[in-house]
């Protein structure tokens, strides 16, 4: 690492939250961190910005969100049926195709300068999976990842393999926006309306599922502990 890395994190719980104010949120500090980057150019060490990077975890009411090169006919339900269920559609930024966000899920945004750390995309959302690995393993549920399908899978390779964590990201000048999405308690009937993440052939969990049992709010605490754990642990970072 040299000296102008910066390996600490701005953990910021932003709790129920609709889809969109959180997108803005994330832009907003992904594009403060670009103008800095953007400062640094041509200066000579000593006199470089240090940039941020950020940990944001977050709960969205019913929404399915589909990415920049996502097919929309994986979206099952029409205007109406989005209504009765009082859930959104958003088209957003991010890769990868259509994924819905709810209650009972956590959601995790780091907003990274991969510079920071290493300038490897492929590095990075195979890290992301690793920290999820490394926190369903403390439930004893073993977490895999699928050959050119991105996310946390269960059972890979048999006819009841399921994802428990999807992902998916963008990066402007090496720094991240979007991320993680965990099934805790989440209600697994919304998926129902979509194809998730494209994929037709695969189902959809939950830690709750899994484990046969509902997570209390203290609970879904200690998740979120685990995650940051852990994510400190593989990004080699510190929360501040």
């Amino acid at each position: 690492m040299t000296d102008t890395q910066n390996r600490t994190l701005h953990f910021q719980e932003l709790g129920l939250m609709d889809y969109e104010p959180a997108f803005e949120f994330q832009e907003k500090l992904m594009k403060e961190i670009i103008a800095l980057k953007l400062e640094n150019r041509g200066q000579p060490d000593e006199i470089q910005h240090i940039t941020p990077n950020y940990l944001l975890f977050v709960e969205h009411p019913h929404v399915y969100t589909i990415g920049k090169s996502g097919d929309e006919h994986n979206m099952l339900a029409n205007a109406k049926k989005l209504e009765e269920i009082n859930a959104t559609f958003v088209k957003t930024n991010r890769g990868g195709d259509i994924t819905y966000h709810g209650f009972g899920q956590i959601v995790g945004y780091p907003i990274l300068d991969l510079d920071n750390f290493k300038s490897d995309i492929f590095l990075y959302m195979r890290n992301l999976e690793e920290v999820i690995i490394r926190v369903i393993a403390e439930y004893g549920l073993k977490g895999e990842r699928s050959e050119g399908e991105t996310g946390v899978w269960l059972d890979v390779g048999k006819p009841y393999a399921r994802k428990i964590c999807a992902m998916g990201v963008k990066t402007s000048k090496w720094v991240t926006m979007h991320g993680l999405a965990l099934n805790v308690n989440t209600d697994l009937r919304y998926f129902e309306y979509i194809i998730p993440c494209g994929i037709k052939d695969k189902a959809v969990t939950s830690l709750q599922r899994e484990l046969e049992r509902e997570f209390s709010p203290q609970e879904m605490d200690e998740v979120k502990e685990k995650i940051k754990k852990h994510f400190c642990e593989v990004f080699e970072a510190e929360i501040v």
